[in-house]
């Protein structure tokens, strides 16, 4: 039996496993994590019967699992399952990888636009494409592979006539632009762009085993590296996210940092599982962690990959902050105490279908307040706080 406090499921839609949802004018977007499922779009205006009206597909050995709706537009991602062969699939010849352009005006009929490709990168790392990314509705902050640069650089393209993206600008770790004599510190993709979200006239990026960084993007033609702040090693895990926290915390402005529990540091001291900070930014020149969450029954041992924190809302609307936290599920942490947070709520379902366990991978907060779950295995949960 599903174990819950203070969330009630308003439905469940059988649908493929997700690494993103995002909803938008009462239709939710899905993107998926295994081909042939590229993104589905649900329509919840009845958020108590979900209907599926409209899917994309993906080719073998690659998958669509971000996506992000603005301005009448949607944009999916592209990214290789691997650089090589994954279980039996090879990429289709000539396939590149990048971001695809939907109009969404009519959600039951997307209509596509264009594809737009970034760099493949054959034997260059895990994967090539566009991993995650930001879109406000005209610029798509990415994480593409690029050639001369190791891993997944920051690009912001222009999408104001969708037919005919521009490229605005480009930011890297330096030691990622190979191409031009940098040399990395780290070994193989260790350091690279994750994930950028935007916020006013700043994007905190998020550089996996390098931490995060917040660029000033006033003039968005050239981004400029404020501050930046790593802490794997000693911790083990990559870092998945920075989000804004948009209001002030006993007087202090607030980036809610999650680490991922995957691709652990060998070298590093063995952790239980990855949890998440807060971190003081109200001088953003001087960034610092003081404050961390972890569920309280986490056990002390080390656990397997995928059981501790994945992410939180990308958009945080008050002090309790839906977080997926893989197997044990989705969880509301406040954060109104910014030296005590604490677990407001919780909902862990039964794993799905063709799961041993939960794997909670993303949340959505719609402005009906409705909670959006995917699981990446298989699943969508729509929920409501009570």
């Amino acid at each position: 039996m599903a174990k819950t406090k203070g969330i009630r499921q308003v439905a469940w839609l059988d649908c493929a496993g997700g690494g993103q949802v995002v909803v938008e004018r009462g239709y939710a977007y899905i993107g998926h994590m295994r081909n042939p499922h590229g993104t589905s779009i649900v329509d919840v205006r009845d958020p108590r019967h979900p209907k599926l009206v409209a899917e994309l597909s993906m080719p073998p050995a690659t998958h669509s699992h971000k996506v992000r709706v603005g301005n009448g537009l949607m944009v999916t991602n592209m990214e290789s399952l691997t650089s090589r062969v994954v279980r039996g699939e090879r990429l289709p010849e000539g396939w590149r990888g990048g971001i695809r352009i939907h109009d969404v005006s009519d959600p039951d009929r997307p209509r596509h636009i264009l594809d737009w490709h970034c760099t493949h990168v054959p034997d260059g790392g895990p994967a090539s494409g566009v991993h995650r990314f930001d879109f406000d509705g005209r610029y798509a902050y990415l994480s593409p592979t690029m050639e001369g640069y190791a891993g997944n650089i920051m690009l912001v393209l222009d999408l104001a006539d969708p037919q005919h993206p521009v490229e605005v600008s480009r930011w890297w770790v330096p030691g990622q632009w190979t191409a031009g004599g940098e040399v990395p510190s780290w070994e193989g993709w260790a350091h690279r762009v994750h994930h950028a979200l935007r916020y006013g006239d700043r994007l905190n990026v998020s550089l996996w085993h390098g931490g995060f960084a917040i660029l000033d993007v006033s003039d968005l033609a050239k981004p400029r590296f404020i501050s930046g702040l790593d802490w794997s090693p000693p911790f083990p895990w990559p870092t998945h996210s920075a989000v804004k926290v948009p209001f002030p915390i006993a007087g202090r402005q607030m980036l809610l940092v999650s680490d991922e529990d995957v691709a652990r540091l060998p070298d590093c001291p063995p952790y239980p599982a990855a949890f998440m900070w807060l971190v003081d930014v109200t001088d953003e020149r001087h960034p610092v962690q003081f404050s961390s969450y972890q569920l309280e029954d986490m056990p002390a041992e080390a656990q397997p990959p995928m059981t501790g924190c994945h992410q939180p809302v990308e958009r945080i609307v008050g002090p309790e902050v839906p977080v997926t936290w893989f197997a044990h599920g989705l969880r509301i942490i406040d954060i109104s105490r910014p030296h005590a947070m604490r677990e407001a709520a919780y909902f862990l379902p039964d794993p799905p279908p063709g799961s041993d366990r939960v794997q909670a991978n993303d949340v959505y907060v719609d402005e009906r307040g409705l909670i959006y779950l995917i699981d990446r295995v298989r699943g969508l949960h729509v929920l409501e706080r009570v």
